[in-house]
């Protein structure tokens, strides 16, 4: 028999890894806004200005600095 909570996660779809800029600093708080204009809030360390990874509300690590590019299909 299979563990019940492994089943559970394994149908739950993961978090999404995100890049945005850090826009504001409050505590171990970072405002970061994602090239769409909208706003999240994580947790992590960077600093203002900076391009970072973010994935279910941690910054991952800091991204590199590139022109985003949307694809349409």
């Amino acid at each position: 028999m299979s563990n019940p909570l492994k089943q559970l996660r394994a149908l739950l779809p993961e978090s999404p890894l995100l890049v945005g800029a850090v826009t504001s600093i409050s505590a171990q708080l970072r405002t970061v806004e994602l090239p769409d204009g909208s706003k999240l809030t994580a947790r992590g360390d960077a600093g203002i200005g900076d391009q970072v990874f973010v994935r279910g509300g941690t910054i991952e690590g800091l991204a590199p600095s590139l022109t985003p590019l949307e694809i349409v299909l």
